[in-house]
């Protein structure tokens, strides 16, 4: 069974992404993408509002995305750019992946008492077209109290730096707090970037990890003059699962070129931690989150 190995878990810890190559196989790729490809030839605009997503996307639509299939428009609104936000709860094939005994492992090696899986998309990043998404931290979007967001994201192509591959911060997980929450209005028809008290690392949710860094090494906080020029990129092959804290900085870069960049991610938090009604993504009233 695919895992962390002392040596990822040390670098998620450290640097707060982790790379587990082949994480799923050919098969599940190839059955994953004949699905997408499905769901995308199966898009009708006249049913679905035209839809570009970015920060401050607060469509009634968006708020019901939980758990449905929706899609999501690149900014010209010429192409999707994603699909989601409860594959994981609609679609056979995703739901099977993401609830699978592999994940499990992952997240109970994070130190998770009772993982909940939310926000399941596919990002297309098709040729030419897909946009870029700008450097943010997951717990802006995801904020529970402590923090306890992280990313699962697993690609269903090559991923390199021509067609828009992961870049991130290494450390910054540890040197720059969450000072902003992405939250619905009071009225809840809209949605905000509200500034909050800062919340540093050490009130993440995630104690299996302190086992694993030193704490007298503390790095410096992120310049936040040249943010872009510190980003490593993090180029994968197809099927590596690719761990992203819930506090490190992470972006990608604008597609340019002739290659899609095909990817199915997924966010877990722990059930422990509170949850509020400001989050911008919300169950139906009496359903709960789901359970990995």
């Amino acid at each position: 069974m695919a895992e962390l190995t002392d040596d990822a878990l040390r670098a998620f810890s450290r640097d707060g992404c982790a790379v587990i190559d082949g994480f799923i196989s050919k098969s599940e790729i190839a059955e994953l993408r004949q699905r997408i490809s499905g769901l995308l030839d199966e898009f009708d605009p006249s049913m679905h509002p035209a839809i570009a997503f970015e920060t401050g996307t607060s469509t009634q639509y968006f708020f019901d995305s939980a758990n449905k299939v929706s899609y999501f428009l690149e900014n010209d609104k010429q192409a999707v750019n994603k699909i989601g936000h409860g594959l994981h709860i609609i679609e056979p094939l995703f739901q099977r992946l993401t609830h699978s005994d592999r994940v499990k492992r992952v997240a109970e090696q994070l130190g998770y008492k009772d993982p909940r899986v939310l926000q399941s998309m596919v990002i297309c990043k098709q040729p030419g077209v897909g946009g870029a998404v700008p450097m943010h931290q997951d717990s802006t979007f995801l904020f529970t109290e402590p923090l306890s967001a992280c990313g699962f994201w697993i690609a269903l192509e090559d991923c390199t730096q021509t067609n828009g591959c992961l870049e991130f911060i290494p450390g910054s997980h540890r040197r720059s707090a969450v000072e902003q929450r992405f939250v619905r209005t009071q009225d809840d028809k809209g949605t905000e970037m509200v500034d909050i008290d800062p919340v540093a690392h050490h009130r993440s949710h995630l104690p299996r990890l302190e086992d694993y860094y030193n704490r007298e090494a503390e790095p410096a906080a992120v310049d936040g003059n040249d943010k872009d020029e510190q980003c490593v990129p993090i180029e994968v092959s197809a099927g590596a699962l690719v761990l992203i804290h819930g506090q490190v900085l992470h972006k990608s870069a604008h597609n340019h070129s002739p290659k899609s960049r095909w990817i199915y991610t997924f966010h877990i938090i722990d059930g422990e931690c509170k949850y509020d009604e400001r989050n911008w993504l919300q169950m139906r009233e009496n359903v709960e989150m789901t359970r990995l």
